[in-house]
């Protein structure tokens, strides 16, 4: 006897239009995620995800309410080393050979101000994207976006007064091997700049940052080679991508730098 409650599965139609579909998913999800810290060991956050399959020409759709099943099971916690799996398990619950992810997220880490040592939050803009093959590859790229100073050292050599600064954006993208912590990123970053920027500054933060500028005037060319002659002193990462952006005071535009380096070939 046929079941009346037994509802038709319209996505496990045969599709004759013999039209394979190189991606589909769901995206804007936006969920609380939980991340490793290296200081308190594990941070929360809400994160905007992005997740797709590979839809072979014979299936007419996928299952759209998998993909938050599968959220669900990693309970929102992420991290560089469990995406692998993350990836896998989508392809393991909607019969796909090929998935890819993407989460990003604002990362807060606590920072000291350079004298008085207050300490206060920072924040970056830290995105995950991954991608998965069965049975051949996965891979996996860190993206790291941190504001900087940068002081113009043209400024300084052509001014009787002073030299003009701005805050800079440094966006880095890498592939690794072995773990490296989103704070590791950022103190490579920041070491390439004039100065870091802190959120809370006392009066003497405030003229030790602003010395340390004017002592270490640089470009963005500047900013981008310092910063690429230290990530390739650091072997656990493989590629790395970084953009450096400028954000001018006394120009009616921006300035910007990109250097792009594969360290396996």
């Amino acid at each position: 006897m046929e079941n009346k409650n037994l509802m038709h599965d319209v996505q496990k139609e045969i599709d004759k239009r013999n039209v394979q579909i190189d991606r589909v998913g769901v995206k804007g999800v936006s969920y609380p995620v939980i991340l490793l810290d290296i200081d308190n060991k594990e941070q929360n956050t809400v994160a905007e995800i992005s997740m797709s399959v590979m839809l072979p020409h014979e299936y007419r759709g996928t299952h759209m309410s998998r993909f938050i099943e599968t959220l669900e099971e990693f309970y929102g916690r992420v991290s560089p080393s469990n995406l692998e799996a993350f990836t896998k398990r989508l392809c393991e619950k909607l019969d796909a050979s090929e998935s890819s992810v993407s989460f990003e997220f604002p990362y807060y880490f606590r920072k000291k101000a350079p004298v008085s040592k207050s300490e206060s939050f920072s924040k970056c803009d830290v995105k995950l994207e991954a991608n998965y093959t069965a049975g051949k590859n996965f891979d996996m790229i860190i993206g790291i976006s941190v504001n900087v100073q940068t002081l113009c050292p043209c400024s300084k050599e052509i001014s009787k007064y002073g030299a003009h600064n701005q805050r800079a954006l440094v966006s880095l993208k890498v592939k690794c091997k072995g773990l490296v912590w989103f704070e590791e990123l950022i103190d490579l970053i920041e070491k390439s700049a004039s100065a870091p920027l802190f959120t809370l500054l006392k009066r003497e933060d405030e003229k030790f940052v602003t010395e340390t500028s004017y002592e270490n005037p640089r470009f963005v060319e500047d900013v981008i080679r310092e910063l690429a002659l230290a990530l390739n002193k650091e072997n656990r990462i493989l590629w790395y991508s970084a953009r450096v952006t400028s954000f001018e005071s006394i120009h009616n535009h921006d300035a910007f730098a990109e250097i792009e380096r594969n360290k396996i070939l």
